[in-house]
């Protein structure tokens, strides 16, 4: 039985970055499970304040772990490795979980397809064995940010969809938690002194900073623009001659029609943003959204249009007052030799 066992330990070694390599490849499997379930149930998200906490106060307490003096080197390591394993499923639960949500409020092309893109990174990176265990959990401001920045996603979903939290708030909310967990995960990780706790508070702050001023980089989610419609007005929340482009002798106004997705009982302000050629034309008031409406809560605004601006593009922006982005539609010249108002191309997401 011996043998075995030694047989068993040395195959384990022998091949033990492939196996890693195979779990890693698992792990993400179970990956694409977690994102089919947040694409149909967010009662799911209710496991993100235990997750978190437990990453977080393992966080915490993991330095002390390996700097006790009865623990040998070999079983540092091991403790290092065992709380790794489980930091990493539970960051795959998580992160691919509500990547769906941000998928959904994400406008392409546009800036916050930015953040979209790195929560998609962060999901893979949590996936990978060897990169989580012998680069990222080693390095301590590394480890520190990814914690900050899962803790701000996962946190600025769970608070409108399961607390009704407006997106303004929950942006504010979730910066605060996620310049906190970053103070604290690094603070502890670095040698006492004066320097090192000044070192800490001034990256905080830098962080908090960026979240404040990047927010429009952040997609709105879990709110999302299901319908954009145009026309030459708006009567009783119904396009009336509803248009697909600008013909060229058109003069009059143009009207615009959103329908905004929301969940039940969050509350929300939203505007229009009007754009010609990429130049501000007009900007809306902003509107209370209600959520929970099976159609969209639909807000509509209008502008003038005259003939003598033929060939160019109006472009509507649907942001929240905190300046995410929610959605964005073009209106464009009519191809030529179609003046028609259904012909041309409308786009949005």
């Amino acid at each position: 039985m011996a043998r075995v066992f030694q047989s068993a330990r040395l195959f384990l070694r022998r091949h033990e970055t492939t196996l890693w390599w195979l779990h890693s490849g698992y792990a993400l499997l179970v990956g694409l499970l977690a994102m089919w379930l947040g694409a149909r149930d967010f009662t799911w998200l209710r496991l993100v304040v235990f997750y978190i906490a437990f990453i977080w106060v393992t966080s915490l307490f993991l330095p002390s772990i390996g700097r006790h003096p009865r623990l040998s080197a070999e079983w540092r390591e091991r403790v290092r490795l065992a709380v790794n394993y489980f930091h990493k499923n539970f960051y795959q639960q998580l992160l691919f979980f509500v990547l769906p949500l941000y998928y959904a409020s994400t406008t392409f092309p546009s800036r916050n397809a930015l953040f979209l893109a790195l929560l998609a990174l962060s999901a893979v990176l949590s996936t990978l064995d060897i990169v989580y265990d012998r680069y990222l959990s080693v390095r301590r401001p590394l480890m520190a940010l990814f914690f900050a920045f899962n803790l701000f996603a996962c946190i600025n979903v769970m608070l409108p969809v399961l607390w009704s939290v407006g997106n303004y708030w929950a942006l504010w909310a979730s910066g605060i938690l996620a310049t906190a967990g970053f103070a604290s995960v690094l603070y502890r990780g670095t040698e006492r002194g004066g320097r090192a706790r000044m070192l800490v508070l001034g990256a905080a702050a830098l962080l908090f900073l960026l979240v404040v001023l990047f927010r429009s980089f952040i997609p709105p989610a879990p709110l999302r623009l299901a319908r954009v419609e145009f026309g030459r007005s708006v009567r009783n929340l119904r396009v009336v001659a509803p248009m697909a482009c600008l013909p060229a002798s058109f003069s009059g106004r143009v009207a615009v029609l959103t329908s905004i997705v929301a969940p039940m009982g969050l509350h929300e302000q939203v505007r229009h943003r009007w754009y010609l050629d990429g130049r501000l034309l007009y900007a809306s008031p902003h509107y209370s959204v209600t959520g929970g409406r099976k159609e969209g809560y639909r807000i509509w605004t209008q502008v003038t249009w005259t003939a003598g601006l033929a060939g160019r593009v109006l472009t509507l922006d649907v942001e929240t007052r905190g300046g995410q982005l929610i959605g964005r539609a073009a209106l464009a010249a009519c191809p030529a030799g179609n003046g028609g108002p259904d012909q041309g191309r409308l786009s949005s997401h």
